[in-house]
């Protein structure tokens, strides 16, 4: 979720701008500085040269001919015919390959359930159809089979404005939206949360399977279980649960991962706009609920529903922004919240089994100037014993980064009773600094970052590739990102030591410094060989396929800072194509690119298109505000009597075979 977004226009729930100019108070070093001083003034200024070379010696046509990217596939990891840049109200998949459109929102996700019928929505039949704005998607295969097995896909947030018929005014040049009502409020609820549906691939085509007995809808009404150290702490005692064990929903929930073990991993992110009301400024969550810039009041849920009342409920925010496990293989199932996980706008939560039988969890906390984290189980995965992993999160150690000048990378425990966290400090037990645990990683000076999102650790080489989307708010340049505002993003390589994902240290390297290349002021450092279609800016969810091939997404490329849409971007990450990225898929206006998912035989892409068809003035082939009567694109069903629908893609390749690679190595 791009909070430098442009496209929010509307005064609705969207929360794309609500991240607000970074809620850490810390003077700690941030990653700008660190940066600054890990490399010389000589190699910045040999890095300017080659981009103020790129620019001033090779036109763009010339440099970023196709003919010039074939050349360089030699080296490549991937090869496909490269997708043109640009905007306009379809999507694009690079040629040879077909983009089906899987799910939409409200399509049915059982056998008995109601057609989609946008002008008459309730919120049940939105608990049995597809929910809104997907984001995360996974694949979980079923009896060991490539080509059968369940989609698990988030539904972050709702956009009103999209979304229901008749309640948009504009007057005068002025834009209104109109009061939520009840019913409008819960089918918003019920939108939101998560799908788990059985898939299966009939001659090459993916499709639902509607009586699949996993099949299920997770809402923001769903009773979920509290587990791990904070589960019954006071903190997270409400009227309505005395226990602090138990809560209604999961909100927010932006990117996720699938463990070792099969189950679901759903990350809560932007939980501050969910809550309204005020509490005192001696109360004791004030602060708290401050580092986390909430209660927002983004949405209306507090008018109609009490818990989302700080006033009335103060307890209740402390009960979001964890990590979310569910039992796909019993739709019966409560998710459990993961205590131990921390709790902090979470993006993503992907893991890799270590060598040790231990599994590590990368996780990072999607606001401008906060944090990189991972968490290390106790225990260690039974893979034969699927029941004996079902409690694995519940035990284990949460560490945040701190990067250092010299290019170690050093990850703190974030323990009670060690260091700071102590009751001196405010931390009574492990449950406060879990339920604090942005402001335990002050205290920790971790390294301040620049939004970290999706995080993805590739198993074959001890690596991870941390997405950090941009941040406008730095006020000071320096050597390796020359730009008084990093509004482009970068991602950074971690190398674990010894290729020890649960390793307390291990080295970092910029992979790559986004934006457009042929700028020499913007700094980017794609490498030569990437064309005027390859480069990309706001870098945000990520995948490495099986081959141990980066594939990134991407969240805030618009006409009006990229001349492009978001899309689906190959990057290759060693030997001499190091830092060349080539376009695969684009979305349509408007949308942001989520969930890459690709099936382990590498023949499917799964992907998330959301919010197509938002911000329509920022595009000049449409000019004005798009919303549900007025769209700037009507994809993907492209029927006037539809609104535009967020929906999973699934890529496949025309005749078979793996994505990207040459046709004699499909």
């Amino acid at each position: 979720m791009n909070d430098d977004s442009s496209r929010h226009h509307f005064p609705t729930s969207r929360l794309e701008d609500a991240d607000g100019p970074g809620l850490n108070p810390t003077g700690n070093r941030t990653m700008g500085e660190i940066i600054a001083a890990r490399f010389s003034r000589r190699g910045f200024l040999k890095g300017s040269m080659a981009a103020t070379a790129i620019s001033a010696t090779v036109s763009p046509l010339a440099l970023l001919a196709a003919d010039d990217a074939h050349a360089a596939a030699a080296e490549s990891a991937f090869d496909f015919p490269e997708v043109m840049a640009g905007v306009d109200a379809d999507h694009h998949v690079a040629e040879g390959y077909d983009a089906d459109v899987l799910l939409r929102w409200g399509d049915k996700i059982f056998a008995d359930s109601p057609d989609f019928d946008p002008t008459a929505q309730t919120e049940a039949t939105q608990e049995r159809q597809f929910g809104y704005n997907n984001d995360f998607v996974g694949f979980i295969p079923l009896d060991g089979a490539d080509d059968h097995g369940l989609l698990v896909v988030n539904h972050e947030y709702t956009d009103p404005h999209m979304m229901f018929p008749g309640i948009v005014t504009i007057a005068d040049g002025k834009i209104t939206l109109a009061d939520a009502t009840e019913d409008r409020v819960n089918i918003e609820m019920a939108a939101h949360g998560g799908t788990v549906i059985e898939i299966r691939k009939v001659d090459g085509k993916w499709q639902p399977v509607l009586d699949g007995a996993m099949n299920r809808r997770i809402t923001a009404k769903t009773e979920m279980q509290i587990s791990g150290p904070a589960a019954g702490n006071p903190r997270l005692q409400t009227a309505a649960d005395s226990t602090g064990t138990r809560v209604f929903g999961t909100i927010n929930n932006c990117a996720g991962g699938v463990t070792p073990w099969g189950t679901y991993i759903m990350a809560e992110e932007n939980i501050h706009g969910y809550f309204m009301g005020e509490l005192p400024a001696d109360h004791p969550e004030a602060a708290n609920y401050k580092r986390l810039g909430l209660p927002e009041g983004t949405y209306a849920w507090g008018r109609y529903h009490d818990r989302f009342d700080v006033s009335k409920d103060p307890n209740e925010p402390n009960r979001f922004g964890w990590v979310v496990e569910v039992d796909v293989m019993d739709p019966n199932s409560v998710p459990k919240k993961r205590t131990a996980l921390g709790r902090f706008k979470h993006e993503g939560a992907e893991s890799v089994l270590n060598r040790d039988g231990r599994v590590v969890f990368y996780l990072g906390d999607d606001e401008r100037f906060d944090y990189v984290y991972k968490f290390v189980t106790a225990g260690t995965f039974n893979p034969d014993d699927r029941a004996a992993n079902m409690d694995l999160l519940d035990q284990g150690t949460l560490y945040v980064a701190r990067f250092h000048d010299d290019g170690r990378v050093e990850w703190l425990p974030l323990v009670h009773g060690q260091g700071p966290l102590t009751a001196e400090n405010g931390f009574a037990s492990q449950a406060d600094v879990l339920i604090e645990t942005r402001r335990a990683a002050d205290l920790l000076e971790a390294t301040p970052m620049d939004r970290p999102e999706d995080i993805q650790p590739d198993p074959a080489t001890g690596r991870a590739y941390v997405m950090l989307t941009n941040n406008t708010k730095r006020e000071e340049a320096n050597a390796a990102n020359p730009r008084v505002e990093n509004a482009f993003g970068h991602i950074i390589e971690i190398v674990e030591e010894g290729g020890d994902f649960a390793a307390t240290t291990g080295t970092w390297e910029i992979l790559l410094k986004c934006g457009d290349p042929s700028i020499a002021e913007v700094g980017a450092t794609f490498s030569t060989e990437t064309t005027v279609n390859g480069w990309f800016g706001m870098p945000d969810n990520c995948a490495v396929d099986a081959d141990g091939r980066l594939w990134v997404s991407t969240d805030g490329n618009s006409p009006s800072k990229t001349g492009r849409t978001d899309g689906l971007w190959a990057v290759d990450t060693a030997g001499a194509a190091r830092g060349t990225s080539r376009l695969f898929y684009r979305v349509p206006v408007g949308a942001e690119m989520c969930g890459p998912c690709v099936t382990e035989d590498m023949t499917t892409f799964f992907l998330a298109v959301q919010h197509p068809g938002d911000g329509g003035e920022d595009w000049e082939g449409f000019g004005r505000p798009s919303y549900y009567e007025d769209l700037s694109t009507r994809w993907p069903d492209f029927n006037d009597a539809m609104p535009v629908r967020p929906a999973v893609v699934a890529i496949t390749r025309q005749g078979g075979g793996k994505i990207g690679v040459p046709i004699d190595g499909a």
